[in-house]
C-alpha cells in the first residue's frame, strides 16, 4: 500500500514537472503573440511593455558622491504587470528575456533579471533575433547568451549623463528664465543647429548673376539650352553690362550651328537598404511622415502584421533601429532569386553595392529590409493600413533594387554657337533601367534631344536673359535636421523622434511650411546654455561622448570613469551659472488695446505655445486672444474681414477670416487675390485652438 501512494506520489510531481512551461518575456503584446505561435506549446510569452524601472521622475535618482550609482524604482503604474511576470517566472520551467536587440533593450533585460531574481552570473537566458519570423525566432532560440553588461553599462551610462544635464540645467532655467524650461544634450545641439542656420540666413548677403537661358529647334524639334561661354572660354555672367555685350554679338535671325556633340554612357548605381536615419530622411521627403510617425510604422511592420491564412501574424521587417547597411547572405540569396524570376537575369547584380560603415556606426544588425523579398508590397496591401503600406513599399523597393544591376544612361552634351557665342544642352535617355524597375521613384526622367551632329544648322526660338541672386542657406526640414545631426555623429538616430517632439513641445521652434524656425523663447534659452554650459551646446563635444559611449559597450572604457570625466567639470559650470547668472525678466508688453470682459489693458503674454493676449487683471480676468498676423488681403469670401495668419494646436500655419465664426473662410495656402471663396479648408475649430492653449497654460 505504501509502494502504491509513493508511485502515486511520483507520478504527480512528474506531471506537475511537465507541465511546466519555457517563459519568454518580450517588450510588447504583438510581439508576444507572433513569437508564441513560432514556439509552440511548450512556450508561454508574456509582455512585459517596455521598460519596468527607472529613474525617478521626481527627483535626481543619482548618487553623485557614490560612483553615479543610479537609483532605479520600479515604474509607477507597472505594479500589476511586475507581479504577473513574478508569479509566471516563479511558475516556469525556464526564463528568456527576449527585448529588442540593442543596447536599450539589453537593459530592459537587465531590469527583467533583478526584478525575477534570476540568475546574472551563470544564467544564459537573453534571446535575440533580428526579425520576427519563424526561422529567426527558433534559430535564435537554439543560441541563448548572458546579458552582455558592457551594452548595458553604455545604455545606462547615457541614460544617467542625460538626467544629470536636464535634472541640473532646466532647474536654473526654470529659477533665472521661465517656468517650464529644459535643457539636453542632444536637444541643446539641434536647437543649436536651427538656431545657427537662422543666423545664417539673417547675415546672408545675396550676389547678382545672370543666366540666358534659351530654346532652340531642328525641324519640329525643340530643344533648351543654356549659356555656356565666349570663344570656348565658359564666361559668368555678373551683372546686365556683360550680358548685354554676349546679346550683341548674336545675330538672333539667322541659323545657329552645332559645334560639337559628345555622346557617353552614365551608369547610376542603386542606393543601399536604409538605415534608420536614412529611412527617416527618406521617408519624410518622399512620403511626408514625420520621423515619429515613420518609426511608429515601422515599429508595427517589425513586431508584425496578422496576414491571415496560414501565415498568420509575421514581423515584416528587420530591426529598425540600425545604422548598418549590411545584408545576410541569405536574404542576398532569396533576393537574387527573386529578381532572377521577376525581372530576369540581366537585372541581378552579381555584386552588389555596398557602403562604407560610416564613422561610429554600430555595425550589430543588418539594414532594413522585408523578412521576405517575397512578399511584395502589392500582395500586403490589403492586409496594412496606408501608413505601413506605403512605409513598406518604400523599404521593399530600396532593398530590392540595392541588390540589382546599374541603371544606364544615353548621355548626350551638345554645343550650340554663333559668332563665337556657346550654348550647351543636356539631353539624357534610358538605356537600360537597371534598379529603377523595382524602385521608380529613383528614376530619372528622360531629357532627349533631337538627333544632332557636328556641323547640323538650328534656329533660335527664343533668349531669355535673367536676372538672379544667390540664395541663402535653407532653414532645415526634419530630414536635414536628422541627416545634420547623424553626420555630426550627435546622438542616435532611434532618439532623433523624440528630439525633434521635445523643441516643438517646449515653443523653442515652430514649423513654417515644413521647415523649423527659431522662437525668441528658443533663442534666449540656447544663448543661456551657450554662455554657462558651452560644452552642452556644442557639436564636437556632444559627438565625443557618444565615441565614448560606444568604447563603454565595446569594453575599452568605464562607464563610470566617462561620466566622472564630463560631470566634474561641469559641476563647476553648475556652480557659476548659480551665482552668476541674472535673472531674465520677460516684460509683458501692451497689446495696444483694452480688454473687452472687463476694460483692463490687454497684454503680450509669452506662454507654453508662443506669444498671445492676456488680460492684465489675470487672475481675476482669465480673457485671452490669439497673436493674428494680417496678410493685407480682404476675405474672398465675406468681403468684409481681413486674411489673417492663424496656428493650429500642433503649430500647423493656416489662413482665416478675422471674422471668425461669423465667416468661416480658411485655407492651408497663403491666399491671394485671385484665391477662391471655396477653396479648400481645414477644420474650423482649429482656429479656437491657439487662444484655448494660451489660457490652458497660464490657468
Amino acid at each position: 500500500m505504501a509502494e502504491k501512494t509513493a508511485a502515486k506520489k511520483t507520478t504527480k510531481k512528474r506531471a506537475t514537472a511537465k507541465a511546466k512551461k519555457n517563459l519568454v518575456i518580450v517588450e510588447s503584446p504583438s510581439k508576444a503573440k507572433t513569437i508564441e505561435k513560432y514556439l509552440g506549446t511548450n512556450y508561454k510569452v508574456v509582455a512585459s511593455i517596455g521598460h519596468i524601472r527607472d529613474l525617478p521622475k521626481s527627483q535626481m535618482g543619482v548618487d553623485i558622491e557614490n560612483d553615479y550609482e543610479p537609483r532605479y524604482i520600479n515604474i509607477r503604474g507597472k505594479g500589476d504587470i511586475i507581479k504577473g511576470l513574478k508569479k509566471e517566472a516563479k511558475a516556469a520551467k525556464r526564463v528568456y528575456l527576449a527585448s529588442d536587440p540593442d543596447r536599450e533593450g539589453e537593459a530592459i533585460a537587465w531590469h527583467l533579471s533583478h526584478i525575477l531574481d534570476l540568475d546574472l552570473e551563470s544564467g544564459e537566458n537573453r534571446v535575440v533575433f533580428n526579425e520576427i519570423t519563424k526561422d529567426a525566432v527558433k534559430e535564435a532560440f537554439k543560441h541563448p547568451r548572458q546579458i552582455k553588461m558592457n551594452l548595458v553599462d553604455a545604455q545606462q551610462a547615457r541614460r544617467i549623463l542625460d538626467r544629470l544635464v536636464g535634472y541640473s540645467i532646466s532647474p536654473i532655467l526654470w529659477k533665472k528664465v521661465k517656468k517650464g524650461l529644459s535643457a539636453g544634450r542632444v536637444q541643446s545641439v539641434a536647437l543649436g543647429l536651427v538656431i545657427d542656420r537662422e543666423k545664417e540666413i539673417q547675415a546672408f548677403e545675396p550676389d547678382e548673376y545672370w543666366t540666358i537661358d534659351t530654346e532652340f529647334k531642328k525641324g519640329a524639334k525643340k530643344f533648351k539650352a543654356n549659356f555656356y561661354g565666349v570663344d570656348g572660354e565658359k564666361l559668368e555672367l555678373p551683372d546686365n553690362e556683360t550680358v548685354q555685350s554676349v546679346m550683341k554679338r548674336l545675330q538672333i535671325k539667322d541659323d545657329f550651328a552645332i559645334s560639337d556633340v559628345t555622346a557617353k554612357e552614365r551608369k547610376r548605381n542603386p542606393q543601399p537598404p536604409f538605415t534608420t536615419s536614412t529611412m527617416q530622411q527618406t521617408a519624410n521627403t518622399q512620403l511626408n511622415f514625420r520621423t515619429r510617425k515613420t518609426m511608429m510604422a515601422a515599429q508595427q511592420l517589425y513586431e508584425g502584421i496578422n496576414l491571415g491564412g496560414k501565415e498568420g501574424t509575421v514581423g515584416l521587417i528587420t530591426y529598425m533601429r540600425t545604422d548598418s547597411t549590411r545584408i545576410s547572405d541569405t536574404a542576398k540569396n532569396e533576393a537574387s532569386l527573386f529578381i532572377h524570376e521577376e525581372y530576369g537575369d540581366e537585372y541581378a547584380a552579381l555584386k552588389p553595392v555596398e557602403s562604407k560603415l560610416q564613422e561610429g556606426a554600430q555595425d550589430a544588425h543588418e539594414a532594413i529590409r522585408p523578412t521576405s523579398v517575397f512578399r511584395t508590397p502589392a500582395s500586403l496591401k490589403d492586409k496594412l493600413t496606408s501608413d505601413q503600406f506605403r512605409l513598406y513599399q518604400l523599404i521593399w523597393s530600396r532593398f530590392v533594387a540595392s541588390q540589382m544591376t546599374p541603371e544606364i544612361l544615353d548621355t548626350m552634351r551638345v554645343t550650340i554657337e554663333q559668332n563665337g557665342v556657346q550654348f550647351r544642352a543636356n539631353g539624357s535617355k534610358t538605356k537600360f533601367p537597371g534598379f529603377t524597375k523595382a524602385y521608380p521613384a529613383a528614376k530619372e526622367k528622360d531629357n532627349v534631344l533631337p538627333d544632332l551632329t557636328v556641323g547640323d544648322a538650328v534656329a533660335l526660338v527664343n533668349s531669355n536673359p535673367e536676372q538672379h541672386f544667390t540664395q541663402p542657406p535653407a532653414r532645415y526640414t526634419e530630414a536635414a535636421l536628422v541627416k545634420a545631426l547623424e553626420e555630426n555623429g550627435v546622438g542616435r538616430p532611434s532618439t532623433y523622434a523624440a528630439t525633434i517632439e521635445v523643441i516643438q513641445k517646449r515653443n523653442y521652434v515652430r514649423i513654417d511650411t515644413k521647415k523649423f524656425v527659431p522662437t525668441e523663447l528658443g533663442e534666449m534659452v540656447q544663448d543661456t546654455v551657450r554662455q554657462f554650459f558651452p560644452e552642452i551646446a556644442n557639436i564636437k563635444f556632444t559627438a565625443k561622448v557618444e565615441d565614448e559611449l560606444d568604447q563603454v559597450e565595446n569594453g575599452q572604457e568605464n562607464w563610470v570613469q566617462v561620466i566622472d570625466d564630463f560631470f566634474k567639470p561641469f559641476s563647476k559650470e553648475l556652480e557659476k551659472a548659480e551665482t552668476e547668472m541674472e535673472k531674465i525678466v520677460i516684460k509683458d508688453e501692451l497689446a495696444g488695446y483694452n480688454c473687452e470682459v472687463c476694460g483692463a489693458p490687454m497684454l503680450v503674454k509669452m506662454g507654453r505655445y508662443g506669444k498671445f493676449h492676456a488680460c492684465s487683471r489675470f487672475p481675476d480676468c482669465r480673457n485671452t486672444k490669439t497673436i493674428v498676423e494680417e496678410i493685407g488681403l480682404t476675405c474672398p469670401k465675406c468681403g468684409i474681414g481681413q486674411v489673417v495668419e492663424r496656428k493650429t494646436k500642433r503649430g500647423r500655419t493656416f489662413y482665416g477670416c478675422s471674422r471668425y465664426p461669423d465667416c468661416d473662410f480658411v485655407a492651408w495656402d497663403k491666399p491671394n487675390e485671385h484665391t477662391l471663396a471655396d477653396g479648400t479648408t481645414p477644420k474650423v475649430e482649429d482656429q479656437a485652438d491657439s487662444a484655448k492653449e494660451a489660457a490652458a497654460t497660464e490657468a
